[in-house]
């Protein structure tokens, strides 16, 4: 199946969320090419960027499981190739 590259991009604006954003990602371990994160205590959130490569299905699957987690704020680029 053909994949795709896309970056997610969250902003956790509320750190109780962290636990279930963890266990997310790592249920999506397999497709993830890499994360960054940083804290940006000032405005009291954290923002993650996670690279990942997966067929469009699961990227959508991995952005709508994100969604749904309170406190966080999810969107996603896709590349073009």
């Amino acid at each position: 199946m053909e994949t795709r590259i896309a970056l997610i991009g969250i902003i956790v604006e509320d750190l109780k969320a962290s636990d279930a954003l963890n266990k997310t990602l790592h249920d999506f371990a397999p497709y993830i090419v890499g994360r960054m994160g940083v804290p940006y205590p000032k405005k009291e959130v954290s923002i993650i960027s996670v690279i990942i490569d997966a067929p469009s299905d699961v990227i959508s699957s991995l952005s709508g499981k994100l969604g749904m987690i309170k406190g966080l704020n999810v969107k996603v680029q896709y590349s073009k190739k």
